[in-house]
């Protein structure tokens, strides 16, 4: 499911936006991430991260209460399953912007 990070012409690594384009088509940001739509895109991930931890929230309580009908919880499952989604991608999109360990050298491997 996670993809390999995008890359722009020059090699550059492309931000996953956690919005999609039209058709559901993943977005992308070139840059270094200090601009506006940067930002934007932040604040946006922080909104799904906490809107995820309240939907499992709800979720306790809801699963905990026997009263409980099947609407609600086909109503909640389908409000998790958004959420884990909106999650995915802002983890595929953290991820991919987390740079790489230095590799150390065949040199001091070796002994």
């Amino acid at each position: 499911m996670f993809s390999v990070s995008a890359l722009n012409g020059s090699g550059e690594a492309l931000r996953l936006l956690p919005w999609s384009g039209e058709d559901g088509k993943p977005c992308y940001l070139a840059g270094g991430g200090n601009g506006y739509i940067s930002r934007m895109a932040d604040e946006m991930e922080d909104a799904q991260l906490d809107m995820a931890a309240e939907i499992l929230g709800h979720a306790a309580d809801m699963l905990a209460d026997s009263r409980t009908t099947s609407v609600q919880l086909r109503f909640l499952a389908a409000r998790m399953s958004e959420a884990l989604r909106d999650v995915c991608r802002v983890a595929e999109s953290r991820g991919a912007r987390i740079p790489e360990p230095p590799c150390p050298d065949a040199e001091d491997s070796e002994g």
